[in-house]
Parts: C-alpha cells; structure tokens; sequence
C-alpha cells in the first residue's frame, strides 16, 4: 500500500491526516494554540512556538512510524500573518526532518474547495483560528476568493466571549468580504462548522462521514449561538464532540458564521470535514 501523511499547521490546532492507497484512513488533532495573543502581537509566543513544533514532530513521528513514505506538512494564518513565523518553521525543523511550507490566503481558500468539492461547482468557507477563506467556482471557474484576518483565536483574543462585543466584531468584519456569488450551494469546512453542525444533529460521537452532507440553515446556526453564548467555557466542554481547545473559542466562532450567512445571504450550508487537507494532498499529487 502506497502511504503518506499531511499536516496542517493551523492557529488553532495541528492536524494529522494519514492516507493509505488513496483512502483516508483517519485524522488526529492536537489543539496548541499557536495564534495565541496574534490578534494583539505581530509575534508567535516562544512557548505556542515550542508546543506546535513538538505536535508537528510527533506526527512526523507516527507517520513515519505507520509506514507514510512522504510526509508533507503546510502551515497558515498565524505563521503567515507574524513576523517570526520563519521561527516556528525553524524549529520544526530542528525536531524533525520537515519542511512546513507556508501558504498564502488565496492558496488557502484554494485548497478548501478543491478538497471539499473537488471539481464540482460552488462556494467554499473556512473558519480557522487566525483567518477565514470564502472561495466560489461556478463554470469550472473560481469566480471569487478572498482572506480575511478574522479567525475564532483572533475573536477570543479581541472579545473573549463578550456577545455584544462579539457581535460588532463579526458585523464589521463581514463587510472585507464585498460582494460574494451567492447564487451557489455553500459548504463548510474547518473546526466550527464541523463541530456546530454535529451538536446540531445531536451527535454523540464525532463521526467524520456523518458530519459531511449535514445540513447547516441559518436559523439552527443562530440558535446553536445562543446556546453556546448562554453555556459557560466549562459547560461546552462538556458537550459531545467538542475536541479539547475548542470550548473557549466556539461561541465566538458560531457567531461569526451565523454572522457569514446572514450578511452575505446563505441561507443554509452544507458542513464537510474534507477540507485543505485532501486539497494539499492532491494539488501536490498524492491523491486524486
């Protein structure tokens, strides 16, 4: 069996993905905060550099150690965005033989859509922790793409979990996406809405090929942001489903997406966990 591995250094969270044959046999997450404090400093933390670094290592690691003949690794927003993000790449390397590839915002939304749809038709958004990417093809064509340096990390850093605060965040932020096709179907990738859309079917359990094809409309998406802003950070990490790191930064999130919808008039989403990270592997021909 051909075997090989991509990471995803991301804001909130690096994440393994491990392919055997062309299949995607799972992915494993490991929240580290590496935006931490970006929204405030033009700098990565010396300690998120430290911890993100040693995740990506031990990845490595175990994608090796499963037999992955290439390991591939890309990093996003927060290395981007700081001053230092050569630092973090550095450090990597030092702990292992890898070479993190920093990727732009376009490349981004890019890879979003072409891993959720491949080369079907429709619009792509990505909420991360430093930056959210909205892609739309229609004719074969990407019509409209666009970055911007808002991301549930940033949110906490600039509102905590402050609704009113939240709100305006959201509202103004909103407006860098102009006018965006919305003539299309949308579909979802990234932490947010994978998590939103399993809590609103009630699942109990994560399950990957259930997530995808959920159907997200904005009405459950604005009261899932109710119950999220009227649970404690304690209370949601109780909740099924929801990965550890995520329970302070997913109420700030789920108000930026019913933010997104509205706005922008989706009135409904489709939520996928194929994501940039299917979309790297076959940009870079590991998979078709």
């Amino acid at each position: 069996m051909k075997k090989f591995a991509v990471i995803d250094v991301g804001s909130n969270s690096v994440r393994l993905m491990f392919v055997a044959d062309g299949k995607v046999l799972y992915k494993r997450l490991n929240t580290t905060r590496l935006g931490e404090g970006i929204a405030r400093s033009p700098f990565l933390k010396e300690e998120a550099i430290v911890r993100s670094a040693v995740a990506v290592a031990d990845f490595y690691a175990q994608a090796k150690a499963e037999g992955a003949e290439t390991v591939r690794a890309f990093a996003t927003a927060a290395v981007r965005s700081a001053k230092n993000g050569k630092t973090f790449v550095d450090k990597v390397k030092t702990l292992c033989a890898l070479d993190v590839e920093i990727i732009s915002g376009e490349t981004e939304a890019e890879l979003g859509i072409l891993g959720a749809l491949g080369n079907a038709d429709g619009a792509v958004l990505d909420i991360g922790g430093a930056s959210t990417e909205l892609v739309v093809k229609k004719g074969g064509a990407i019509v409209y793409k666009k970055s911007v340096n808002v991301g549930v990390v940033r949110l906490k850093d600039m509102c905590d979990r402050d609704e009113t605060a939240l709100k305006q965040a959201t509202e103004a932020a909103v407006k860098e996406f102009g006018n965006v096709p919305a003539d299309v179907c949308l579909y979802a990738i990234g932490g947010t809405a994978t998590t939103i859309g399993s809590l609103a079917v009630g699942m109990e359990k994560y399950e990957s090929n259930k997530v995808t094809g959920t159907v997200l409309t904005l009405e459950t998406s604005q009261a899932m942001t109710k119950k999220l802003l009227s649970l404690s950070v304690a209370e949601t990490a109780t909740l099924p489903c929801v990965s550890p790191g995520r329970e302070d930064v997913l109420a700030g999130g789920a108000v930026w997406l019913s933010a997104i919808m509205e706005n922008l008039g989706f009135m409904r989403l489709i939520v996928s966990d194929r994501d940039n990270l299917e979309g790297y592997a076959i940009k870079n021909g590991l998979m078709n």
